[in-house]
């Protein structure tokens, strides 16, 4: 009598614990019943079942981050190792749609099998380089589209395609690397020619400056004006306290001798 009664009570708790589960926050859950869906979804909070003939499926209502390692093609042939990040989360009134549709493993159903099939066409039309230089946010962008029109209205929010690491076959790393010193060398003599063509343009300029200077000089030395000169300096000269012998014929004065 004492053993059944203790098996009374062992069985009644762990009934209470059966018909009692938890939905955390971040994600909803839905009644299974008899293996039909059955009732409302549940928010966050505990939620009561019948441990003999109902379930509660779980699904995440936050962003998910799921990471995948996958080869992808390029437009020349070569195949690219690739991590890249999904990150996407289940709009909350398409949860009942989600599992009838797909059932609890919809990531993997629908989620992977998308993004492998999208990133895969989208990498095709790219160059392997293209993935490890300034193209990776438009390889993103793309996957992404694709994603998002493949599961149009199946109840999922494609947030981000992040490309985490690229990893180009050794040859070809190689081929970069050579091509980029070969563009800055490129850029360097590019430089220097033009550095030179500014130093030539600058002599020509000033050698055009003197020219002109003494083409005017030139001009401006007349007769008239050797005259006009001379008579200043001999105006000066007569003016001057100092004694000095001048010798001239009117046009231009001569100084023999003066004391200062």
């Amino acid at each position: 009598m004492k053993a059944f009664k203790i098996f009374t009570y062992v069985f009644t708790l762990t009934i209470l614990f059966t018909s009692c589960a938890i939905v955390k926050p971040g994600e909803v859950g839905v009644r299974k019943y008899l293996g039909r869906l059955r009732g409302n979804i549940i928010n966050p909070g505990p939620a009561f079942i019948n441990p003999f003939t109902t379930s509660l499926v779980k699904i995440p209502t936050r962003t998910v981050n799921r990471e995948v390692k996958l080869n992808l093609p390029s437009k020349e042939g070569l195949n690219v190792n690739a991590e890249i990040s999904i990150l996407y989360h289940v709009k909350q009134e398409k949860t009942i749609d989600i599992i009838n549709e797909a059932g609890a493993n919809f990531e993997r159903v629908l989620i992977l099998s998308t993004f492998r099939s999208a990133a895969a066409d989208v990498c095709a039309k790219f160059y392997a380089k293209d993935m490890h230089s300034g193209k990776r946010a438009q390889i993103e962008q793309e996957i992404k589209d694709k994603m998002i029109a493949l599961l149009e209205n199946r109840g999922f929010v494609i947030e981000a395609i992040l490309l985490k690491s690229i990893t180009l076959p050794s040859g070809l790393y190689a081929a970069i690397e050579a091509k980029l010193r070969a563009e800055q060398q490129a850029q360097q003599m590019e430089f220097v020619l033009q550095r030179e063509k500014k130093e030539a343009d600058r002599k020509r300029i000033e050698a055009e400056g003197i020219r002109d200077a003494q083409r005017i000089i030139k001009e401006g030395i007349t007769e008239g004006n050797i005259e006009w000169r001379s008579l200043e300096v001999l105006k000066e000269i007569a003016t001057s306290p100092n004694a000095k012998l001048i010798i001239t014929d009117g046009k231009t004065p001569v100084l023999i001798n003066g004391d200062e």
